[in-house]
Parts: C-alpha cells; sequence; structure tokens
C-alpha cells in the first residue's frame, strides 16, 4: 500500500468515525429530550392551529374553540389577534401574530393527524437534529475533537436550547426552528470561506478569500447559507440582526460580495414572509403585536410593562440589561406548607427555586463566559468579529423588546444568538491552555440546566 492510500484510507475511517459520533450525540439528545418531559399536553401549540387553518383554506385559525371529548380547544389562547365582523362581532376566525414558519415545518404532521398533531414531541426531534447540525457545523473549525464533542453537548445540554426542546410549546418551537437553520447557515458559510475558519485572513476585517463556484457572479454557498439564514428570521424575526456575520464571513472573495450573496438569499424568503403579512393583515408588519402590547400592559402589571413606552424601546434596555447579566433565582421562598421540610426540590418550601421571568444567561449557563475569551481576537480575525457582531446586536435588540420571554427557565432570548455564540465559545476552548477549566464550566452549565429541566416540569411550565 502507498502512502497515499493509507493516507487515504485514514482519512477515510476519520470520517466514518466523525459520522458515527455526530449520529449517537444526535440519539442521546432526542433521549434525552423525550424523556425529559413524557407528559406532553400540548397546550400551547399555536402553530397546529395555524397549519390546520391553511389545510381549510384560511389564514386567520378557528377561534374561539372550546374543547371538547373528541377535539382539543383554543378558547385559552391569549396570543392571537380576533379578527372582527363590521358589527364589532368575533366571527369565530383570528390572526396569530408569531413568524409562520414552524407552522409550515408542521403542515405535513397535520395533514395526517389533525389537530391532534404532537407538536412538542416533534419539537424534541427538531431540537436534536439541531445539536447534530451544531456537531456538523463545528467540524468546519480547526478543532480538536475532544473540543468539538464538548461545545456540542454544552449546546445541547448547557444551554436553555435543552429547555426549549424538550417543552416545544409555540414560544420554544420557534426558537428550536430557528437555531437548526442558523447553524447549518453558518456551517454553510464556514465552508465558503476556509481562510476565516482557520483566522487564516491576513489580519484584517476585509481580508479577502478566492472566488467560489458562482452564478450571476454571485458565491453558490454564500446564496445558500444566506437562503437557510433568511428562513430563519421567519421563525425568529431577531435573528435577522446577526446579519453582519455572514458580511465577514462566508464566499465572494470580498466582503461586498459576500453581503450581496447572502443579502439576496435571505431577502427571498424574508420577502415571502412580509408579502405574507401584507397580504393577511394589510400590513408588512404583523399588528397583532400592537394589540398584544396593550393586552398584556393591563393583565400582567408584574412585569413591569409601560403604556408610554414602544414595543421596542432604548428603555426597556436599560430595564431588562440586568435579567440577562443578573437575574437570580429564588432563594428560601416562603414556603407555602408551614408542614413541609424545605428541600432541593420542594415545590412548597423549596430552598432555591428558578424565577418564572428568567435568570441571568451567565448563571443558568456559565460556559458562555468562555466565549469572551475569544473577544482578544476582536478586529484582527473576521471569525470572531463577525461572531460577536451577531451576537451583540441579536441581544441588543431582543433586550429592547418589552417582553423578555415569560414564562421560561433561564432566559431563552438566547437561543437567537446561540449559533454564533457557539463559535467563540469553541475558538476560546480550543485556544485555552487550561481547558480543565473550560470543561468543568461546561459541566456545572449541564447540571444547572437539568435542574432547570426538572423544576420546569414540577412548576407546569
Amino acid at each position: 500500500m502507498t502512502c497515499a492510500e493509507d493516507s487515504a484510507e485514514t482519512d477515510s475511517s476519520s470520517g466514518n468515525s466523525t459520522v458515527w459520533v455526530g449520529l449517537l450525540i444526535f440519539l442521546a439528545m432526542l433521549a434525552i429530550y423525550v424523556v425529559s418531559n413524557p407528559d406532553r399536553v400540548n397546550f400551547y401549540n399555536h402553530f397546529v392551529w395555524q397549519a390546520s387553518a391553511w389545510l381549510e383554506g384560511q389564514a386567520g385559525i378557528r377561534f374561539p374553540v372550546s374543547a371538547s371529548a373528541t377535539s382539543p380547544g383554543n378558547d385559552y389562547f391569549q396570543d392571537v389577534l380576533p379578527i372582527l365582523a363590521p358589527n364589532g362581532s368575533i366571527p369565530g376566525r383570528a390572526l396569530i401574530p408569531f413568524p409562520p414558519l414552524p407552522a409550515v415545518v408542521l403542515l405535513p404532521f397535520v395533514a395526517v393527524f389533525g389537530l391532534a398533531t404532537n407538536a412538542q414531541l416533534i419539537a424534541t426531534f427538531i431540537g436534536a437534529i439541531d445539536v447534530a447540525i451544531a456537531f456538523w457545523m463545528l467540524g468546519r473549525l480547526p478543532l480538536d475533537r475532544a473540543v468539538r464533542v464538548a461545545t456540542t453537548i454544552f449546546l445541547g445540554l448547557g444551554t436553555v436550547l435543552w429547555y426549549a426542546a424538550e417543552l416545544g410549546s409555540t414560544w420554544f418551537l420557534a426558537h428550536v426552528v430557528a437555531v437548526g437553520l442558523t447553524l447549518a447557515a453558518i456551517g454553510i458559510a464556514l465552508g465558503a470561506d476556509p481562510r476565516a475558519a482557520t483566522g487564516d485572513d491576513d489580519a484584517s476585517l476585509t481580508g479577502t478569500v478566492p472566488d467560489r463556484p458562482s452564478f450571476g457572479g454571485l458565491d453558490r454557498r454564500q446564496f445558500l447559507a444566506g437562503l437557510l439564514f433568511g428562513l430563519a428570521c421567519t421563525s425568529r424575526l431577531t435573528v435577522i440582526f446577526g446579519a453582519p456575520f455572514f458580511v465577514l464571513v462566508g464566499g465572494g472573495g470580498s466582503w461586498p460580495r459576500r453581503a450581496l450573496a447572502a443579502g439576496i438569499g435571505s431577502a427571498l424568503p424574508v420577502g415571502v414572509f412580509l408579502l405574507y403579512n401584507l397580504v393577511t393583515t394589510g400590513h408588512l408588519v404583523q399588528p397583532g403585536y400592537d394589540y398584544l402590547y396593550n393586552l398584556e400592559i393591563g393583565a400582567y402589571p408584574q412585569l413591569n410593562y409601560h403604556a408610554g413606552w414602544a414595543i421596542e424601546d432604548p428603555r426597556y434596555f436599560v430595564q431588562n440589561l440586568p435579567l440577562l447579566i443578573a437575574g437570580l433565582p429564588d432563594i428560601l421562598r416562603p414556603c407555602t406548607d408551614p408542614t413541609a421540610v424545605r428541600g432541593l426540590f420542594s415545590v412548597s418550601c423549596p430552598l432555591i427555586a428558578p424565577r418564572d421571568v428568567g435568570m441571568s444567561l451567565f448563571l443558568t449557563s456559565p460556559g458562555w463566559l468562555l466565549g469572551f475569551l475569544s473577544l482578544r481576537w476582536w478586529g484582527r480575525d473576521r471569525l470572531v468579529s463577525g461572531s460577536a457582531l451577531a451576537v451583540a446586536a441579536i441581544a441588543t435588540v431582543n433586550l429592547m423588546h418589552f417582553s423578555q420571554g415569560w414564562v421560561q427557565f433561564g432566559y431563552r432570548f438566547s437561543n437567537d444568538f446561540a449559533p454564533f455564540g457557539l463559535l467563540l465559545v469553541a475558538l476560546a476552548l480550543q485556544a485555552s491552555r487550561r481547558r480543565g477549566i473550560g470543561y468543568v464550566l461546561i459541566g456545572v452549565s449541564l447540571v444547572i440546566n437539568l435542574w432547570g429541566v426538572i423544576w420546569g416540569q414540577l412548576l407546569g411550565w
């Protein structure tokens, strides 16, 4: 056997091993997500109703519908915009304000199972696929296998993606769908831009890479990355503020070409989404958000919403930032049962319990702290700069939003920027001379998120 043949056989063996590792990660995540929430009730399944409405040839769901012995109901839904008749009455339909991609994903299942479709169970499968995509995406970086696996597991079990995937109700399903598409977009962009993936980009934010296969002068892989990124935005709108990443990273040879190819790709699904809004509501921006904002201001005074502030308002940024950075759990909360003994998982008399308004990102997932170590390459590495810009932009816009994701464990909006943040964590861990500390932070993150998932079940969140 020649040296070339021996090398080819080694590469093939390594590739097969990697595939098996990825498959095992997928199966492990699926099993954990399914077991984490055995009693799925599909209480909030707006997207099932939306898919059903489309199959009926309607944009609005049937609403309000009372449950019967043979059919579920939705008359308890609050996050809908009732469609009014000319006389002001509700004619039996309502619009869902959320971006529609999760309903598109559920459409074939609803066509078969109808309103009995178990959207929460489907979310566990999608969540497991997300983690497998993360493993594939991280393979585009020059990482040791141990770092690649550890960072993948951190996303799957050390962040609130675990809570979102096992719960799978309306808002969390939207996160789970968006995360996988964003990870896939990043992976394709990295594949089209190997110099960014290795840090060999002339130490410049405007460094160029060789042209790649294109059509009409556009890099095909960068166009595809933009298309997937645009689809992610039609599941979670704020993901769109991660666009700077695809300006700095991807195929095309220069930042204008990268931006153009990714921009055209992402404009297609986003344009269809805006057209859908226009056709169904007469507005490019769903008017249901204004309706819900005004409704929740009066309904939940404890959340400190302000009628004089906009839905997206810089003043909410100042109000919400402490939650992201330092939101604490309830410690030694007063016992509701005077005879109860305090315990770690005692609902009536807990030692420590999560707060339904959310908790600090760095308290619930301390592994994210590793990402800050990558900022030493800010301005000198396109991959780091693009990832950091995406995280900062998405987080800023989310913090300006009136709501921060209540009811939840941790800070669920972090799912919007998690795919970009994961790059920073992986690069920092790979470069660290003391990886043991990083592995400890990841391990602690797993334990805390297990604690949160258990409490979510105990509290019926």
